[in-house]
Formats: C-alpha cells, sequence, structure tokens
C-alpha cells in the first residue's frame, strides 16, 4: 500500500480546496497519485451536485474586478444556498479568483470552460459543491470595456456594478467610484432613454393612463399626460437622468460634465443578490 504523507495531503488540499479527510481518503484510494484524487474528488463533487442539483442558490458573492488598465471591467455572482457559506472567506476567496479570471473571457460559456487549478471553472464547480456540501453555480457574467471602467463593490458582496466612461480624465478614479456607488444605490433600468425596452414604455403609460382614470381625468386627455409621467420615469429611472445621490441638485450626466465637460458615461451593469 502507497505510504501518504502529509505533505501529499496538504498538496492536494492546496489544489482542490477539499477537506483533510477527503483529500487523504481521495489519496488511499489514487494509491498516492495526485491526479486520480483529483479525479476522485470531482467525482465526489458531482454526486453531491446531482443531490442538490434542485435547491435554490439564491446566496453568495458578487464580484467585481478591472484589469491593470482600467479598460475592462467584469462582473460575477458565485451563488451558494446559504448565508453562512456566502461569508466563509474560503469562498469569497474563490468568488474573487474567478471574477479575476472572468476578465480575460467574452462569454459565460467560454468563461466555465476556461481553465482554473487545472480543471475547467465548471469541474471547479462541481468539485467544490462536493467541499462545501451546497449547489454552487455562476448566477452572473457581465462584462464591459471602455477607455475607463470603474467599479463597485457594496459591503456584504451583495451587490456589484461597473460602469464604462468615455475618456480617461483628471479625477475619473474618484468619478467612476462615486457614479458605481450610484448605480448600485438606485438600481437604473437603463443608461438612458434609449436603453428602455418599448415593453417596458408601454406598460408605463398603461400604468400612468390607469392612475389618471381613477383620477378623473377625460379620456382624450390620458395620452399627453400619461408621455409626461413617461419623462418622470426616465428621470427616476435611467442613470445619466437620476439625481445625482451626493449633490440631488444635479442629474449624474451634469455631475460627469462637471469634471470634464466631454466626458459621458458609456455603459454600465449591476448585478444584486438582495
Amino acid at each position: 500500500m502507497t505510504k501518504i504523507t502529509a505533505s501529499d495531503v496538504n498538496n492536494l488540499r492546496k489544489i482542490s480546496g477539499a477537506g483533510i479527510m477527503d483529500c487523504k481518503n481521495a489519496l488511499v484510494e489514487a494509491n498516492g497519485d495526485t491526479e486520480v484524487a483529483i479525479e476522485i474528488l470531482r467525482k465526489k463533487g458531482q454526486k453531491v451536485a446531482a443531490k442538490r442539483a434542485d435547491r435554490e442558490s439564491s446566496e453568495g458573492a458578487t464580484i467585481a474586478k478591472v484589469n491593470d488598465e482600467n479598460t475592462i471591467g467584469a462582473i460575477i455572482s458565485l451563488n451558494c444556498e446559504t448565508d453562512f457559506v456566502a461569508k466563509n472567506e474560503s469562498f469569497v476567496d474563490l468568488a474573487n479568483q474567478l471574477a479575476e479570471l472572468a476578465l480575460a473571457h467574452e462569454s459565460l460559456d467560454e468563461f466555465l470552460n476556461s481553465e482554473i487549478d487545472s480543471m475547467t471553472v465548471n469541474d471547479k464547480l462541481i468539485q467544490q459543491t462536493g467541499v462545501i456540501g451546497e449547489k454552487l453555480v455562476i448566477g452572473s457574467f457581465e462584462k464591459i470595456s471602455a477607455p475607463y471602467v470603474g467599479k463597485y463593490i457594496h459591503a456584504g458582496n451583495k451587490i456589484a456594478t461597473i460602469v464604462g466612461f468615455s475618456s480617461s480624465v483628471d479625477g475619473i478614479a474618484e468619478a467612476s467610484k462615486n457614479v458605481a456607488m450610484q448605480a448600485a444605490a438606485m438600481n437604473p433600468i437603463a443608461l438612458d432613454e434609449s436603453g428602455v425596452d418599448q415593453e417596458t414604455i408601454d406598460k408605463e403609460i398603461e400604468i400612468a393612463k390607469d392612475q389618471l382614470r381613477q383620477e378623473g381625468k377625460p379620456e382624450a386627455m390620458l395620452e399627453n399626460i400619461a408621455k409626461g409621467k413617461l419623462k418622470r420615469f426616465f428621470k427616476d429611472n435611467t442613470l445619466i437622468n437620476q439625481a445625482y445621490i451626493k449633490d440631488n441638485k444635479q442629474s449624474v450626466a451634469s455631475y460627469v460634465k462637471s469634471v470634464d465637460k466631454d466626458l459621458t458615461i458609456t455603459d454600465f451593469k449591476r448585478v444584486s443578490l438582495a
């Protein structure tokens, strides 16, 4: 029988993230072959994942990352079943590793099939399901590219945002954080009016008309008044038109222009577990 040393176990723990006894048992079963032991741990994870496939994974951590040049931003949410696991340091570390990896990939499928710790991200999630005992999934994957990208992660890793800007100017680091915080706090549905889908617009107009009818307004006036209410909806729910949270006397667009007259917001993404 192959002798399994503490060093062997520790090495497998570093690679797999599995517990001491799980690693030792896998190495014993694999006759000391680390690669085979990794496969055994993955198979254990697959069994746990299959048993928990119908579980809700509504807790977790949302992590935003930007590259060193501040030109690419990514957000992933690593979802689990319980808040207890979501707050675990090793779980949050894994979420951070995955978010860093996401910067290099353009789609969720490409990301899930990329390599981490000598396995795909998909397999890593299955393996960690076996280690942790809870279903782990990537709940969200968002990316943007721009001349400058800023990020914000709300305390507790429940909300994360990334925001793209038209150029990198003096003061952009602080401005990008402020706008990313705005997006996290105020949950805009689009960057501007053009980003709001027609279904939402039609729904808001009908809601406004129904309210006006209940107020006794004449049918002939409903369309024009409803369109006025729609403008208010855009003001409250599109990022550049919202009142800036640090100075509600100006809009977000006005705040950005105060940093540099030619500066504009090009895109944003927001992911929330709340």
